[in-house]
């Protein structure tokens, strides 16, 4: 799993939401600091607030994380 592309991911689909990084920091129950650094690839989300992010977002898991090789197909 690449943590920047994950990231850039979580970012992206957070902001397609309409959500601030406060809104979606305080409905995945974490801090924005810590999402900032999720979302600049710093830090790597947990199995379990990536699924919290997933339900949140409304995304499949496969949305939000798409692996190298399917990027190049």
């Amino acid at each position: 799993m690449d943590v920047k592309q994950i990231g850039r991911r979580i970012k992206g689909f957070r902001k397609l939401k309409g959500y601030t990084q406060e809104q979606f920091a305080i409905k995945i129950q974490t801090s924005p600091y810590l999402l900032g650094n999720i979302e600049r690839g710093k830090k790597e989300p947990s199995e379990a607030m990536l699924e919290t992010m997933c339900d949140v977002l409304q995304v499949s898991r496969e949305e939000l994380i798409v692996s190298d090789d399917m990027e190049k197909e």
